[in-house]
């Protein structure tokens, strides 16, 4: 037996991670499934603005991505119903057609071949202090995940269904997993779509306690070190997919196994 009450904090962290890449597992969903179970995950966890926002997995095709149908909201999305797009927006699998603003996705997925998905919602929290202009602030363990990953876009371009919006947005994200825009919302882009779907929960829950702590004072900064040593340990791909997984379980729960169920294959709802 190993004697971990004389070992030290990175040897600790180590023996942790090899656990649990031994211990930890999920389903083994579809990319279709997972962007499903997303899309009902972020509605629960309060990212619904109606038919706004938009959620995309790249395809296993080259130069395609899959995203839901302009019309139905997330708590309507199946495995089934959503479409396959190019980068134009040309629906090549799936009927009705994906909503226009879209187009900053393709931008997105164009300059950063390391994201396979992309987050876009208007969560009430980060909406609230994407009005008062103000960055997000990482100052609590659990958001320490968007340690120094989360860019911030001070002008509002309007609805961003050109080319220059996607232009504008993809360069403020450069290599971070995730922006804050100014009056308007959030984007994540990241390596999987586990990995984007836990951002995104943190991203509003870190709103919301930036709103609840400056309403109370002033927030203090974390020490730089520890807050990098913590968004490592956090955005850990078992984390992640364990997380997700969590979440899944609560929707499928939840959720009969009718005609909208998420894991649902059939093409409508």
């Amino acid at each position: 037996m190993v004697d971990t009450m004389t070992m030290d904090k990175p040897a600790l962290i180590e023996r942790a991670k090899e656990q649990m890449q031994r211990h930890l597992g999920a389903p083994d969903w579809s990319l279709r499934e997972k962007v499903a179970l997303t899309c009902r995950i972020l509605f629960a966890q309060g990212h619904d603005s109606g038919l706004a926002g938009q959620i995309t997995a790249r395809a296993e095709q080259s130069g395609a991505y899959y995203t839901q149908r302009l019309g139905l909201g997330f708590d309507e999305i199946t495995a089934g119903n959503l479409l396959r797009v190019d980068d134009d927006l040309n629906v090549q699998e799936g009927a009705g057609m994906p909503n226009p603003a879209n187009r900053f996705h393709s931008w997105i997925y164009r300059a950063r071949p390391d994201v396979r998905c992309i987050i876009h919602t208007h969560p009430i929290h980060v909406s609230a202090l994407s009005m008062l202009g103000r960055p997000l602030k990482v100052a609590h363990m659990d958001a320490c995940m968007l340690y120094e990953d989360v860019a911030f876009l001070p002008q509002w371009p309007g609805v961003p269904v050109g080319n220059g919006e996607g232009e504008l947005i993809s360069a403020v994200l450069g290599d971070k997993r995730a922006a804050l825009l100014a009056h308007h919302g959030l984007v994540i882009a990241c390596a999987t779509i586990e990995e984007a779907c836990m951002m995104a929960m943190q991203c509003e829950r870190a709103a919301r306690l930036q709103l609840l702590a400056e309403s109370a004072g002033d927030i203090v900064d974390v020490a730089p070190a520890l807050a990098r040593e913590a968004h490592d340990w956090i955005l850990q791909d078992k984390r992640s997919q364990a997380g997700f997984a969590h979440y899944a379980r609560r929707i499928l729960r939840d959720v009969p196994a009718d005609l909208g169920h998420p894991l649902d294959m059939r093409p409508d709802i």
